[in-house]
């Protein structure tokens, strides 16, 4: 493993343990060329990804990239990390498992909804406000009013 901090290309692992949710196992590393310790995580790959976007371009499936954009939406918000990171593993193995190596993004985009609609609604109105591109005030309002119309139908 190179070292981020001085591109070392041999560093040392000084610990290694699961996380707490079994789904990798975070490594503790030093440098011996510079002194600097940062620790890595390895996990599983059932199979490369790739994602098909609208316009039709394609990309290699990015964990990062998913797990930013539900920080984004999560932000200010009083949501535990770990719980983050169990809906990104949860997503993530849906994805894998099924048995598909091109996801359009909408069934990305959908699955993040049905986790934030569990997790947070206020995270879950912000994530589809740029997913679902609203333009306008009025937008949101319809947006919420559905919410508001679901709950009143399960309180019946």
């Amino acid at each position: 493993m190179r070292c981020p901090f001085c591109g070392h290309d041999d560093t040392q692992v000084k610990d290694s343990r699961p996380t707490e949710d079994n789904s990798a196992i975070r490594r503790r590393r030093f440098c011996p060329a510079c002194g600097s310790r940062f620790t890595t995580f390895e996990r599983v790959q059932l199979r490369e990804l790739t994602v098909v976007k609208k316009s039709g371009a394609r990309a290699a499936f990015d964990r990062d990239k998913l797990t930013r954009s539900l920080d984004l939406a999560l932000r200010k918000r009083p949501i535990e990390p770990e719980r983050i990171e169990r809906m990104v593993n949860g997503i993530v193995r849906r994805l894998e498992s099924s048995g598909e190596s091109d996801i359009p993004s909408s069934v990305i985009g959908e699955l993040v909804m049905d986790g934030l609609a569990n997790l947070d609604p206020v995270a879950y109105v912000r994530f589809a406000s740029v997913y679902r591109n609203f333009r306008e005030a009025k937008d949101f309002g319809e947006f919420v009013g559905s919410l508001g119309a679901g709950e009143r139908d399960d309180d019946k």
